[in-house]
């Protein structure tokens, strides 16, 4: 292609809404356009990436027995009644009537259209086990769009539905696709963890995230250096502490705490550490219609995705905690409060004795506070808390650190979740109906170009890997106005085109123009032509992931370009 015809403009300025390197360099380098808040038309050059990044993934889709399919965008309501999740889900869906006021759906997601599909062909277990995808445009109402292409609105996913008899083939694909999809993030130059995670919205038996560990990102992984233990903090556990199991019981002492109402001011008013003190956060669960009070250790938060997943509710932090009776930052474990509302008790807190607790009464706490002893009602102790940074590992017990990391990919053990709730039935061998298990599995594309510019950058512009960059060769000519740099530009250009792609820069612009754009658009391979080199029967070429360049004879450039692509 020529520079000349080339669809958009690269820009010198950072853009003022950016703020991650990727948004920066995405619209610097004419790869994308905002179109509204988290949607973006992408120009050219990111349609090349996104292109040969869908043909890796394809190609490992296909390895693994999946056949590609498309579903519709916008989907019938009734699908999502059926799986539950219409009325579950929250504005994130974007809900729609058409002409004949016909409740619909524009996909964020499409287990409800793959379950459709596949009940109407896969009715004998003759036809099981089965693997479908696509790559295909879905759209989330996100209401914190940011980023460019890490946090958007509309974005291309491929994702990807297997259908089983058994727990066993279930578990045994999970892990092809698991290994697949280490290959497309090696194949596209980025190295990820795989964690596990929580399955959120989708529900089934399991998840892993593969994330990508940059400090652009937004979810906070806790890793073991000395063994494999990695988790989204969503789900991570730590070790639970020893404490002196002989500690002896104090007396229970109420005493004056006026004007203290944060786990910081009680600690200094008591010149006691925080964690030595009980902390009460009031929700209120909305699938419950009702307040939950949860008591953790003071230096702990709680993790509401743990919250949700033990109560199966959403939840939201109460403000109104005067309209149940409650006193906001002195509010204790009594058994008047286990009997009048739902509780959940830490696991931090477990033969915890010589606590400091609220009162329940204005300006008063409870020293010398004992689970076991003052309660008289049998409690339970659950997990909710999130991981601190130097918390033990709950494998090998050695401290664990706290990364931040993007997410590229995931994958979910569904189980029945979705064929249960939408009745897709099989006929077995002994000719009973039963429900078939599921799996799912998704890769964001814009994120993972994204997530590559992330990883893979200089001051300049992106370093793209080889195989994914939009052009293999860009080629600059300084002063097309020489005849000589303008006819052997135009001789290398029409040799080259047939055997590589080949963006060449026939603007006669400034050699410091030429160079930032050809920066912005990271191709591996920059060959330079000049008078003074052609003097020499010789181009300049510059290796753009370490800025080196050498010296090559003209005659000798397409053996040196296909030498490069062969490592």
């Amino acid at each position: 292609m020529l520079m000349s015809n080339l669809f958009g403009e690269r820009l010198r300025a950072k853009p003022a809404e950016a703020a991650l390197i990727s948004h920066v360099y995405l619209l610097r380098g004419g790869y994308m356009r905002p179109v509204g808040s988290g949607i973006y038309s992408l120009l050219t050059p990111c349609v090349r990436v996104q292109q040969k990044i869908e043909k890796i993934i394809r190609e490992e889709m296909d390895k693994i027995g999946g056949q590609e399919v498309r579903l519709p965008v916008v989907v019938p309501a009734e699908l999502w009644k059926e799986s539950g999740r219409f009325s579950s889900v929250g504005s994130e869906l974007l809900r729609l009537t058409d002409r004949a006021n016909r409740d619909m759906v524009l996909s964020m997601t499409h287990e409800e259209a793959a379950v459709h599909l596949a009940k109407t062909e896969a009715k004998s277990y003759l036809d099981y086990p089965f693997m479908i995808y696509q790559i295909q445009t879905k759209f989330r109402d996100e209401p914190r769009a940011r980023g460019g292409l890490i946090r958007v609105r509309e974005f291309t996913m491929k994702d990807a539905y297997s259908f089983h008899t058994s727990f066993e083939d279930l578990d045994g694909y999970y892990d092809k696709v698991h290994k697949a999809y280490e290959r497309v993030f090696e194949r596209v130059g980025l190295d990820v963890v795989s964690i596990y995670s929580d399955t959120g919205m989708m529900g089934g038996t399991g998840a892993h995230e593969f994330m990508l560990l940059s400090e652009a990102g937004e979810d906070s992984i806790i890793i073991c250096d000395k063994c494999s233990y990695k988790a989204n903090m969503e789900v991570a556990t730590c070790r639970e502490e020893e404490h002196s199991a002989n500690a002896t019981e104090e007396a229970n002492e109420i005493v004056h705490t006026p004007d203290v109402e944060s786990i910081e001011g009680l600690a200094k008013f008591l010149n006691i550490n925080e964690n030595r003190t009980v902390k009460a956060v009031v929700y209120y669960a909305d699938d419950l219609k009702l307040p939950v009070i949860v008591f953790i250790r003071g230096d702990l938060q709680v993790n509401e995705a743990k919250l949700r997943n033990l109560i199966n509710s959403e939840v939201n932090e109460l403000a109104d905690l005067h309209k149940y009776g409650l006193v906001p930052g002195f509010i204790g474990p009594s058994d008047e409060i286990l009997n009048n509302f739902k509780v959940v008790i830490d696991s931090s807190l477990r033969d915890r004795v010589n606590m400091v607790v609220g009162a329940n009464k204005s300006g008063y706490h409870i020293k010398g506070f004992s689970f076991f002893r003052d309660l008289t009602k049998n409690v339970e102790f659950n997990d909710v808390a999130k991981v601190k940074e130097g918390q033990l590992c709950p494998v090998c017990g050695a401290p664990l650190r706290i990364k931040r990391g993007i997410e590229m990919g995931n994958i979910f053990k569904l189980g029945s979740k979705y064929t249960k709730s939408m009745s897709m039935r099989y006929t077995d061998k002994d000719g009973t109906q039963k429900t078939p298990l599921m799996g799912c599995y998704g890769i964001g594309i814009g994120r993972l170009i994204a997530g590559i510019i992330e990883a893979s950058h200089d001051d300049y512009g992106p370093i793209w890997p080889k195989n994914i960059a939009p052009w293999q060769v860009y080629i600059c000519a300084i002063n097309l106005s020489e005849s000589l740099v303008k006819e052997k530009a135009y001789e290398l250009y029409e040799s080259l085109k047939c055997k590589f792609e080949v963006l060449f820069d026939d603007r006669n612009i400034s050699a410091g123009a030429q160079f930032a754009d050809a920066d912005l658009l990271g191709s591996p391979l920059r060959i330079i032509i000049s008078k003074r080199n052609l003097e020499k029967d010789q181009v300049e070429v510059v290796i753009r992931n370490d800025r080196k360049s050498e010296y090559v004879n003209c005659k000798e450039i397409c053996k040196f370009i296909e030498d490069f692509y062969k490592d």
